[in-house]
């Protein structure tokens, strides 16, 4: 039983190490930006963010509810 937790920790040690690596002796380095909103392909496609779509979508609230039914109703079809 000890044995197998000691060799989970320095499983998950290690990995930590291993992902740590750029940013411990790379000058100015960090972890890569996962953000979907970060990646140059996903913006040529025009594929961005639920959270930073969703920031967009509050900010322009002003919409009627006609207006609003009016784009349910095009999407839709």
């Amino acid at each position: 039983m000890l044995i197998t937790l000691l060799t989970s920790l320095f499983i998950v040690a290690f990995c930590i190490i291993l992902l740590a690596v750029r940013i411990l002796f790379v000058r100015g380095g960090k972890f890569p930006d996962m953000h979907i909103g970060g990646s140059k392909a996903m913006r040529e496609k025009g594929i961005g963010c639920v959270q930073s779509q969703d920031r967009e979508a509050r900010q322009n609230r002003r919409m009627t509810i006609d207006t609003m039914e009016q784009a349910v109703n095009k999407s839709s079809n």
